[in-house]
């Protein structure tokens, strides 16, 4: 096959469900240098390890990045340990605050295992930015700063807005742009994938990278995926996240309660199935299929299976889940066999604290044997056997 076939194969595979993607002729021209050279690309994304999971949001633009790795071309993952010291704005009204580098070392933690459920880790370069940025000297950081100026840092949408408004903006907050982009220079990136929302960031890359004499690379944004409120972006802050390494029976219960209105974006952004093809099925069925292909790509087409099962026994035939966790809850009863049913579910681990416990059980959330519980300030007399649920998908069976 010539290479200008090859070429127009490549960017009809990287165009696909972009949101932002340029230059198109200078990528075009990388593309075809390095099937000559045979020397593949090096394409940059960054995580901000924010918190502990990666979510299908983080999927739509891994997928991409492993759209390129099928492609032959290398895929740099950046994890901004250092920059998240910093705290980036990015669409936020106010200053974000700066997270510790013992929270960011425990986020971490799992980021590698949960990014190769998508990506292939032979192709993959892991890097933390506290590699470089941490050794930087002062007179380093300011002549970094001398290559880029705050009328051009106050075209970005959000700091132009709280500057109109006279809103605080730190000096911090400008260096967290120029971070990133000189990651890019780090890495010698070709190519750096984002959100939507990373666009000005990516843009600035660009800039810097020509400033130390490289190439600058090429942008491509994909779009940020609706989290399961339906309305904002998907975000673990927001709490309308489902994580890619979710158990699948959680998984598929949060696809499940999307909006229907969603269903076209999660079929084109995370599967290989065309909206067309199944948009004349009931909302119903078009969501359990797209739920059993989400689970089946992060944990196998035999959980996507059993996850559809249990959903439909849990849910439509209103049953308990064959499988649940045990708890042994003997040693926290009274001498009557008793326990305050807030205390009962925080020790048995399906409620995080006293408040939340208290939460579920007064938005009628809490059952024991089927049974609702009615009052936070019940009193339980537990049977070895009992089956405790909260809130939708959460049971365990009591064990004495």
């Amino acid at each position: 096959m010539d290479i200008a076939r090859q070429v127009a194969e490549q960017l009809q595979v990287i165009e696909k469900n972009a949101e932002t993607f340029l230059p198109r002729e200078e990528l075009e021209a990388k593309l075809e240098r390095s099937l000559k050279e045979k020397r593949p690309l090096r394409v940059k994304l960054g995580i901000d390890p924010s918190a502990p999971h990666l979510t299908l949001g983080h999927a739509v633009v891994l997928r991409k990045l492993r759209a390129f790795q099928d492609l032959g071309h290398t895929a740099v993952l950046v994890v901004g340990d250092f920059t998240r010291r910093i705290g980036d704005p990015s669409g936020k009204s106010k200053t974000r605050d700066p997270m510790s580098p013992e929270e960011i070392e425990r986020n971490m933690k799992t980021y590698r295992e949960q990014a190769f459920r998508i990506l292939d880790p032979r192709r993959t370069e892991v890097r933390h930015n506290s590699e470089w940025l941490e050794n930087l000297t002062l007179a380093q950081v300011i002549g970094l700063t001398a290559r880029y100026t705050v009328a051009r840092m106050l075209e970005r949408d959000d700091f132009a807005r709280r500057f109109r408004e006279g809103s605080p903006i730190t000096i911090m907050e400008f260096l967290y742009p120029l971070a990133q982009a000189y990651d890019s220079v780090m890495v010698r990136a070709d190519v750096e994938l984002g959100g939507s929302d990373q666009r000005f960031n990516l843009l600035i890359g660009r800039d810097i990278q020509e400033a130390y004499g490289q190439e600058p690379q090429v942008i491509l944004t994909m779009p940020l995926l609706i989290g399961t409120d339906g309305v904002h972006a998907m975000s673990q802050s927001r709490g309308n996240y489902i994580g890619v390494a979710e158990p699948p029976e959680e998984q598929f219960g949060k696809i499940m309660s999307l909006p229907d209105e969603l269903m076209p974006q999660y079929y084109t952004l995370l599967t290989e199935t065309p909206w067309e093809e199944v948009a004349q099925l009931h909302p119903k069925e078009a969501k359990k299929r797209l739920a059993r292909t989400i689970v089946a790509q992060f944990h196998g087409a035999e959980a996507g299976e059993r996850a559809q099962a249990h959903f439909e026994r849990v849910f439509e035939e209103e049953l308990p889940p064959e499988e649940m966790a045990e708890v042994q809850v003997g040693d926290i009863l009274d001498e009557d066999g008793q326990i305050g049913v807030v205390d009962l579910l925080v020790a048995t681990g399906v409620a995080g604290s006293r408040s939340e416990a208290r939460r579920l059980v007064e938005q009628g959330g809490v059952q024991l044997d089927a049974r609702k519980v009615q009052s936070p300030q019940d009193r339980i007399e537990v049977r070895s056997g009992m089956i405790l649920r909260a809130g939708r998908r959460r049971f365990v069976r009591l064990v004495l």
